[in-house]
């Protein structure tokens, strides 16, 4: 009997999209926040799950939860070269830090921290490593 070998495709990248889900027992507060004060647009409503873009191929989903696994331990780190107007502009909104942009000389960093009504930490991060891959958002 033949041996048929299947090998891989040769992919630059592997896969199309990325979402990430979370779960929330705050699904109105947790709507709010991504909607009005991140400013997020919903891709698709679910019904107990909700979508939204956060880059051109990057997704972040909330899916209603009576009873959620903690948030510990989590971060969801949104890249932008903008970390200080982020940081003013949800300041602004009344949104609290956590720590407020500084540099982070081990991983070439610049970025600071806050929470989400979940409890989930959310960094907005800039990457000062050259080696980091900028894509265009054309």
């Amino acid at each position: 009997m033949p041996v048929i070998l299947i090998l891989p495709m040769k992919m630059s990248v592997p896969f199309d999209d990325l979402v990430t889900f979370c779960y929330t027992s705050r699904f109105k507060e947790t709507i709010k926040f991504y909607e009005e004060v991140l400013g997020l647009p919903l891709v698709l409503d679910q019904g107990r799950c909700r979508i939204y873009r956060v880059s051109q191929n990057g997704y972040l989903g909330f899916c209603r939860d009576t009873d959620p696994p903690s948030a510990q331990g989590i971060i969801i780190t949104l890249v932008t070269d903008d970390v200080d107007g982020w940081y003013d502009n949800l300041i602004a909104k009344g949104v609290g830090f956590e720590k407020s942009p500084r540099h982070n000389s081990d991983f070439r960093i610049y970025h600071c921290f806050l929470r989400d009504p979940n409890g989930y930490l959310i960094e907005i991060q800039r990457f000062e490593d050259p080696k980091w891959p900028r894509f265009s958002r054309d």
